[in-house]
């Protein structure tokens, strides 16, 4: 059997944390960034754990 190749698109926007996690990006930091809050800006910075019903999803996508 082959080995499973890794889906790109997932592993670019997922990174692995030292204990296993998903780590994610918040939409919406991108552009049009005059008119959002400083705030705003401020709390989507902060990168979340994916939820916990779809990181098995993604490690086997990613091959973890």
């Amino acid at each position: 059997m082959p080995k499973m190749k890794t889906r790109k698109a997932v592993a670019s926007r997922f990174r692995v944390t030292a204990s296993g996690k998903l780590k994610r990006t918040r939409p919406g930091r991108r552009h049009i960034l005059t008119k959002k809050s400083a705030n705003r800006k401020r709390r989507l910075a902060k990168s979340p754990l994916v939820d916990a019903g779809q990181v098995k999803m993604y490690k086997i996508m990613m091959g973890v």
